[in-house]
């Protein structure tokens, strides 16, 4: 378990890192002209298959976490897969900008290179902070989810000591033939009982349902 969390970490690393160089090459490759601009293009693409095949890694990785573990590995694959994705998005849009033309050559080499600088900076500060943000509520929702699986492993511990109970009912009326009438409607406020529990934590279980739902929606919408 400690070796595939270490390497998962280590891909990690290694991913924000990648997504980090591609990042800067797409934002220089409108800047370029000619061999120079299709070699920071290809050497972008090359850089995207690198990254898909760490991501590949990863989910192999994913496979053989314990299961308590497993979800928040698979929802930080996703967001991960969705950041290569506009990854991609982008590098198209570049190569795009690349076909106009020279006069969007001109245009771009008159910028200022220090302002040109700052704001490659500025970019990936905030894509840094992008994906804190997003690891923030992933941990968040994780939380929640084991809460509510904690909730529910709960309700079952209760539902085996209520079955426990009956069923040591059932051997005592077994054993005697006194107080029938009487164990019998024991037993039956029993089972009332249970069953009103049942409905019970079907309810709450239904109401946490829908609670976990809606935070998947917001962390959703707000990616």
């Amino acid at each position: 378990m400690a070796s595939t969390v270490s390497a998962m970490e280590e891909f990690e690393h290694q991913f924000a890192s990648i997504s980090a160089e591609i990042t800067t090459k797409i934002n220089k490759i409108p800047q370029l002209s000619g061999n120079e601009k299709k070699q920071q293009s290809c050497s972008a693409e090359r850089q995207i298959d690198e990254a898909r095949e760490l991501l590949e890694q990863m989910d192999l990785e994913i496979r053989s976490i314990p299961s308590t573990d497993r979800q928040r590995y698979s929802t930080r694959l996703r967001s991960y897969e969705t950041e290569l994705t506009r990854l991609e998005k982008d590098l198209r849009k570049a190569k795009i900008a690349f076909r106009d033309g020279e006069a969007s050559r001109d245009e771009l080499l008159g910028l200022d290179d220090g302002r040109q600088s700052e704001d490659q900076r500025a970019r990936l500060l905030d894509n840094t902070e992008r994906l804190e943000r997003s690891g923030k509520k992933l941990d968040a929702g994780y939380k929640m989810t084991v809460e509510t699986e904690q909730l529910g492993q709960g309700i079952l511990d209760n539902l085996q000591r209520d079955r426990e109970k009956i069923q040591r009912s059932r051997a005592r009326l077994r054993d005697t033939d006194a107080g029938v009438g009487q164990s019998s409607r024991v037993l039956s406020a029993m089972m009332r009982r249970i069953i009103q529990n049942r409905i019970l934590m079907v309810f709450l279980a239904f109401i946490f349902l829908v609670v976990i739902v809606l935070v998947i929606y917001f962390i959703a919408t707000k990616k």
